[in-house]
């Protein structure tokens, strides 16, 4: 019984860690990969370079195309955009 008293606290400083530290980072994962697959054409981004520009193009094989300037597109890793500044609304039809 005196061995299972000494190791109570490392298991709480492990309890204590994982919701500190573990669960809000695996949400935060999580919210940022529904939000990278959510991206459609028009969205205006910011990847983690600091380069702000639009979707123009959402290619399936986990990259999209992002107009920076007018002519001025790039091919982008989907996972590397660190923000969504404004979202377009869905076309109807």
């Amino acid at each position: 019984m005196e061995a299972f008293a000494q190791f109570v606290p490392l298991i709480l400083i492990f309890v204590i860690m994982y919701f500190l530290l573990i669960r809000p980072q695996q949400k935060k994962l999580k919210e940022h990969k529904a939000m990278v697959e959510a991206l459609r054409r028009g969205d205006q981004v910011v990847t983690q370079g600091g380069l702000i520009g639009k979707v123009a193009k959402v290619k399936d094989e986990g990259e999209i195309e992002v107009e920076l300037a007018e002519g001025v597109k790039v091919r982008v890793v989907r996972s590397t955009i660190a923000q969504v500044l404004s979202k377009t609304e869905p076309a109807e039809g």
